[in-house]
């Protein structure tokens, strides 16, 4: 029998009592349920690889291009199997910078798209909008995801000539649009925190009139 720490490794703790032994147990179960929150492990799993921004065909607006990289960790991925929508969320905010106080915002946009699977079918859905597009492997909606195009986030009229901007853009998992229960579980396990950081967009000073 090994003794590290004061813990014996075959289970057992030498002065553990009938309660902490309780407790543990529980903390045991309610990681295998919605996965074992590991404190080592990054909480920021969506990378913003590129964005983008550039004048719209009709000259009238200004469109954002983003490729976003993730890996959907298996929890997420029997949800879905198992006929939970996830909900991800892409939010983008242009500032004007001013040197003498805070910058001031001048546009924020936001586009939700709906991962889902149906049994019927046998397809997964990933819905954007009014649009939604049925594919066979999940992998394949999965890319089509992670691939951000065209997106109007704000009018060119909004821009002034001579002034200076920053924009900015991230991805996230919407767990408050889970069913209650993924939601507790949300709380207690990184699987379900899915996000990217702010990733700076460059706004170049032709896109202002």
């Amino acid at each position: 029998m090994l003794r590290a720490a004061g813990l014996v490794l075959d289970g057992t703790a030498p002065t553990a009592s009938p309660i902490k032994r309780l407790l543990s147990a529980g903390l045991l179960a309610a990681g295998v349920l919605f996965g074992h929150a590991d404190p080592s492990r990054a909480n920021d799993r969506i990378e913003v690889v590129s964005a983008e921004l550039r004048p719209a065909a009709d000259g009238d607006g200004i469109e954002l291009d983003a490729v976003f990289d993730f890996d959907l960790p298996w929890a997420l991925e029997d949800a879905v199997s198992r006929g939970v929508a996830l909900y991800f969320v892409v939010e983008f905010e242009l500032y004007r910078t001013r040197w003498y106080w805070f910058d001031a915002r001048r546009a924020a946009a936001s586009l939700t798209y709906r991962l889902s699977y149906s049994p019927l079918t046998r397809q997964y859905r990933l819905a954007r909008g009014t649009l939604a597009q049925p594919f066979d492997k999940l992998g394949d909606a999965l890319a089509t995801l992670r691939r951000l195009s065209s997106w109007p986030v704000v009018e060119r009229s909004a821009l002034s000539a001579g002034e200076n901007y920053r924009a900015q853009v991230r991805m996230r998992l919407d767990t408050a649009q889970l069913p209650r229960p993924f939601q507790i579980g949300a709380i207690t396990s990184r699987d379900w925190t899915l996000a990217s950081e702010w990733r700076n967009v460059p706004v170049a000073s032709d896109l202002a009139r």
